[in-house]
């Protein structure tokens, strides 16, 4: 019966939050609750929340305090020489700009949020795609596989789920695969390479200045088909720009035509806004040091993450901002993050409480352990990290990992596989999860860049299983998983 209703439990839970019936937080406490009273339990749910509450508290303050730290860090400019040196980079050479999406995109991920990501890399590199008519399925799906192997940092989610379902300690997951993330990161750089390529084949190479040249004799030979829209004698010029190649549709822009030299132009071509008040040009190196300081103790293990990015983003507060009024507006700024993250975190207490508090877990694993065959048991991992892709993919990670995950290493750990390898093994789809339809941050992604979902998912799904994959072998070779 425990069985059956453990099943029953995360087929609710997933079909709610899939339909959208539900938010994942609301699910998480409500569903759990509800089958806790169902298998006669319902007067020991306040044990296993607190256990459950007590066990996730230092993954939640660790979500918190990096979200703070690296928000701070985008605020004050730590990265703006980055983006500003990947453009200059690129150029007008379609390769480059390809290989710099995925270098821009990995770069700004570090923040552990994807929307945040997804709107500094098409801000920035949007325009130059544009004017060179190259395709912008080739920026998202770039984006979005960069973005998805970055996902896997400790405070980006999956291996905080991964940590919270499984109850151990992110930094046991993580630092292990970052050999086999690095592979994949490569792969995504040397993939991004390739498209590259074929853009430049297919478009050639210009300068930049050259480009805007061409679009402002473009604009002199298209003045005969300027039309006034608007009452009376006034109204705003709308120019529509003819476009060879490719087939994208005209530039429309509205308002009066003005000159102006390349020079001028080329200032479109800015990813963060370079004139925000939080800006702290004179603490850069601060900034830089401080950074570069908490992720080696991070690797290093000198300090639990948790305290390290607890101080880090206290130091970082309190140097760049010594005013309270301006910590404060900093706070509230990154606050909307922070709340949804670890209140995930902490509703996530009473799902993974209920489910191995009442057994039900216990008698799940015994189940799939009876239907996998004894030749798999061993492969426990492996058969996790093929799985990762497809469930990953059309679930939320929410649903994966909380609810998938535990049964899985309870079968695994009935066959000698360590929850660390499962956990591990669990990470690898993240790359196709971050162009999943369950994912919020790929509307922002396509939204942006103007792009259509289905054209996005067409492109972009088979070079991401192909990154996946790609990550799996490489753990297994290093012995990882």
């Amino acid at each position: 019966m425990l069985t059956i209703l453990g099943f029953a439990m995360i087929a609710t839970f997933l079909v709610l939050i899939m339909m959208k019936k539900m938010s994942p937080i609301a699910a998480l406490v409500l569903i759990p609750a509800l089958f806790c009273v169902f298998v006669g339990k319902g007067a020991h749910l306040g044990d296993y929340v607190i256990d459950g509450v007590t066990s996730l508290a230092p993954t939640a303050a660790m979500l918190m305090f990096a979200i703070v730290y690296f928000g701070v860090m985008i605020d004050v400019g730590l990265f703006d020489p980055i983006v500003r040196g990947i453009l200059k980079f690129c150029k007008a050479d379609p390769m480059r700009i390809v290989v710099g999406t995925a270098l821009l995109a990995a770069i700004v991920s570090l923040d552990g949020d994807g929307s945040t990501t997804f709107m500094i890399t098409v801000s920035a590199l949007y325009p130059l795609y544009k004017r060179l008519k190259m395709s912008l399925v080739v920026m998202t799906g770039v984006a979005a596989m960069a973005n998805g192997v970055m996902n896997t940092l400790p405070w980006g989610g999956p291996t905080a789920r991964a940590a919270t379902a499984l109850k151990l300690d992110a930094s046991d997951i993580f630092v292990p695969m970052i050999p086999a993330l690095a592979v994949g990161l490569l792969f995504v750089i040397g993939l991004s390479y390739v498209l590259g390529l074929r853009e430049r084949k297919r478009l050639g190479v210009l300068t930049l200045d050259e480009v805007l040249e061409e679009e402002k004799e473009t604009e002199k030979e298209t003045e005969t088909e300027t039309v006034l829209v608007g009452t009376g004698g006034s109204g705003t010029a709308k120019t529509v720009t003819g476009g060879s190649g490719s087939g994208t549709d005209a530039d429309v822009s509205e308002g009066p035509a003005t000159g102006g030299s390349a020079s001028d132009e080329a200032d479109d071509f800015q990813g963060l806004d370079p004139n925000r008040d939080t800006l702290r040009p004179k603490l850069y190196w601060f900034n830089a040091l401080l950074t570069i300081a908490l992720l080696t103790a991070m690797i290093m293990e000198w300090l639990p993450i948790p305290v390290l990015f607890l101080l880090g983003a206290a130091l970082a507060l309190s140097v760049n901002f010594p005013r309270i009024p301006d910590q404060k507006a900093r706070l509230a700024a990154h606050a909307d993050n922070v709340l949804n993250v670890s209140g995930m975190v902490f509703a996530a207490a009473v799902f993974t409480g209920v489910l191995q508090g009442t057994g039900m877990v216990d008698h799940m694993a015994e189940w799939m352990v009876d239907v996998i065959p004894e030749g798999m048991g061993p492969h426990m991992a492996l058969v996790t990290g093929v799985l990762s892709l497809p469930l990953t993919y059309f679930m939320s990670n929410d649903g994966f990992y909380f609810g998938v995950l535990p049964v899985l290493a309870e079968a695994g750990a009935a066959h000698g596989v360590s929850p660390l390898e499962m956990a591990r093994a669990s990470l690898v789809g993240q790359p196709l999860h971050m162009s999943s339809p369950l994912v919020p941050a790929v509307y922002v992604l396509v939204g942006m860049a103007k792009v259509e979902f289905g054209d996005h998912t067409r492109f972009v799904v088979k070079w991401a299983a192909l990154t996946c994959l790609v990550i799996l072998g490489a753990g297994i070779l290093f012995g990882i998983i």
